[in-house]
């Protein structure tokens, strides 16, 4: 499949499934070989015919949302984040827990695919935060659309490659070799719990102090999904806790939420009156 016809294609039909082009760009060539391939498992020639085989086969759409879905997902992934995490917002998230009588700290990665980020913040908690505050556990829910990587995510298995960006005294004392993999230890597993959810249908009944949606509702949502997504997001967040979004996102206008002061794609939602 030529590059161009597959852009004309996902230009046309992005928008029919709620999502945006521009958030595709980079990831365009992963998602048109799916297509590709698809389109030559139901014996069409090109992406032409498959459109013409959406027009004529509407659960065909279904599917294509199925190939449109990208998770890129390593360990520790944009370190500026999650060192903010660690020296401003945890710490600050975990003293009003106390202050109100928490056992533990709530959290939520949505979108999390294979389970890295959660894994990451349970990893982050138990070896910086955890001597600090002892008296104050923390409970990290993943959740993603794709059954697939929840599963993998149970496993707490990854390649060796997915750890790169990890510190090293994280990774030595929280994984141990499984042939050519990393598992993660049971101890960094604690509290760390996966479901299958789709943002826009489903929602936790928890309310968190914690939120991650980085990468997905504010990348390849369109403007109106993406509003939905974010107050969505923000009923289930407790007065004053932080969603943390992508580096390069930006939230919808007329958000509840303020910057988090020196930190980068965090936010704070606004105390209740």
């Amino acid at each position: 499949m030529k590059d161009a016809d597959c852009v004309v294609f996902l230009q046309w039909a992005l928008p029919r499934l709620g999502l945006r082009w521009p958030g595709f760009r980079k990831v365009r060539r992963q998602v048109c070989k799916r297509i590709a391939r698809r389109a030559r498992e139901l014996g069409l020639a090109d992406v032409s015919g498959y459109r013409l085989h959406l027009d004529s086969h509407a659960p065909e759409w279904d599917a294509l949302a199925a190939l449109c879905t990208v998770s890129i997902s390593r360990f520790y992934r944009d370190r500026g984040v999650f060192d903010c995490l660690g020296d401003k917002v945890l710490p600050a998230l975990a003293e009003a827990a106390l202050a109100r009588g928490a056992a533990r700290l709530e959290c939520w990665s949505a979108g999390c695919a294979s389970g890295e980020e959660p894994y990451t913040l349970a990893i982050q908690w138990r070896h910086a935060l955890q001597p600090r505050f002892p008296r104050l556990d923390i409970r990290v829910l993943g959740t993603d659309v794709d059954a697939k990587l929840i599963e993998r995510a149970r496993t707490g298995c990854y390649r060796v490659a997915s750890l790169k960006e990890l510190p090293d005294a994280w990774r030595e004392k929280a994984f141990e070799k499984e042939g050519l993999l990393l598992r993660l230890k049971q101890g960094f597993r604690r509290g760390v719990e996966f479901e299958k959810q789709d943002l826009l249908e489903q929602l936790p009944h928890d309310r968190f102090d914690l939120i991650l949606c980085r990468n997905l509702a504010f990348t390849y949502f369109d403007s109106a999904r993406a509003q939905a997504s974010l107050e969505r997001l923000a009923g289930r967040l407790r007065p004053g806790g932080a969603l943390v979004t992508g580096a390069h996102e930006k939230l919808p206008p007329g958000s509840p939420f303020a910057e988090w002061p020196g930190c980068r794609a965090v936010y704070r939602l606004a105390q209740a009156d």
